[in-house]
């Protein structure tokens, strides 16, 4: 069941990239409208009883992951995004990777972080391949535009780490289902103070917003099975198997979106995302 959790996970984060059209404020925007409305919809349905303190970090945790979000954006402008994906990829596994075993004492024993850390080692490995291409206009990769980049990767460790926060210090009785709604409409809250700081309103009157609302819907989905898997695999583990997503966005963008790649392309591409499921698929041993 802990899979097929982490499987749901993963097809919905897998299939945003696929759905998305038009600017990176036109996106966000739409994302945060359909990810609340959805999250609305399950609360409304389940009238979860949830204390105030849960709420909060929810609130706070799904505001960030605008902050996280808008740094990959900003990046992409600064670095290109194929210099973007797999350091901001690269930093959130780590990341997630060292606040799972140092806070939450995850991979226990000195067996399971050997093999965790190695499972780690392959998926960035595979990640770094599968994102190699043939054109070196790779933009600025300086030290100041990579520590920006680090500095907002800051709210995706946080964004994906309350979970285990909340079972563990504040209510373990607590599941996905019960906080989804402050989680989302945070996201919802982050959007809008970035738009409206972007100076960017406009967007909100564009065709395409409704569009990339069913990519909010597809995250919102893909975050309830998400924070489900966090319970079930702990914070590290659900994180490394959800960066399969990548294998489905990938393919898809070759496939749906028609994005030519290079035979030599392709073959990073392959051999990147066997690293990738070697990688998540030995994540099941660090126990």
């Amino acid at each position: 069941m802990a899979l097929i959790i982490a499987l749901v996970n993963i097809v919905g984060w897998g299939l945003i990239p696929l759905t998305v059209k038009g600017s990176p404020q036109s996106q966000i925007a739409g994302m945060g409208i359909g990810a609340s409305a959805t999250a609305l919809i399950i609360f409304l349905f389940t009238r979860p009883a949830i204390d105030a303190a849960t709420w909060a970090v929810a609130f706070v945790a799904g505001m960030l992951w605008t902050i996280g979000q808008m740094g990959q954006f900003i990046s992409y402008t600064r670095i290109g995004v194929s210099g973007t994906i797999p350091l901001s990829t690269g930093f959130q596994l780590v990341g997630n990777s060292l606040i799972g075993v140092l806070i939450f004492g995850e991979w226990p024993t000195a067996q399971a972080k050997i093999i965790g850390f190695i499972a780690l080692a392959l998926v960035v490995i595979g990640i770094v391949l599968s994102s190699k291409s043939d054109d070196q206009g790779s933009g600025n990769a300086n030290a100041k535009n990579i520590m920006f980049l680090l500095v907002t990767t800051i709210g995706f460790w946080i964004y994906s780490s309350f979970p285990k926060l909340i079972a563990k210090n504040i209510n373990p009785n607590v599941n996905g289902l019960d906080y989804i709604f402050p989680e989302m409409f945070g996201v919802l809250i982050g959007t809008v103070i970035y738009i409206i700081g972007s100076h960017a309103t406009a967007v909100y009157r564009n065709k395409l917003l409704w569009r990339n609302s069913i990519a909010g819907i597809e995250f919102s989905i893909g975050t309830l099975f998400y924070l489900l898997s966090v319970k079930q695999n702990g914070v590290t583990n659900a994180f490394i198997y959800s960066q399969l997503c990548s294998v489905i966005a990938t393919f898809g963008g070759i496939l749906f979106l028609h994005e030519k790649k290079s035979r030599r392309e392709m073959i990073y591409i392959v051999i990147g995302l066997i690293f990738i499921v070697a990688g998540s698929a030995l994540t099941g041993f660090a126990k």
